[in-house]
């Protein structure tokens, strides 16, 4: 399975019902450090029901910005 078709396969787990399964997909796109997640991340964080969720989305997209602004300079 190719990196994208992960990320992807996450991104639609943000939908799922049990924060749990949310937040596992979260901790996912943050390692994988796509910026393809960030529109869904953000999104997430603007409207999620859960706190934690909120919070874990913020942070793994501040992650995942922060990184690609760093490669972006060298």
């Amino acid at each position: 399975m190719t990196t994208k078709r992960i990320v992807e396969y996450h991104i639609g787990r943000l939908q799922d019902k049990d924060p749990n399964v949310r937040l596992k997909s979260i901790a996912e796109l943050a390692l994988l450090g796509d910026t393809d997640a960030l529109e869904a991340l953000q999104s997430l964080y603007q409207k999620d029901s859960d706190a934690r969720v909120r919070k874990a989305a913020q942070e793994a997209g501040r992650a995942i910005f922060l990184k690609d602004r760093e490669q972006g300079v060298k």
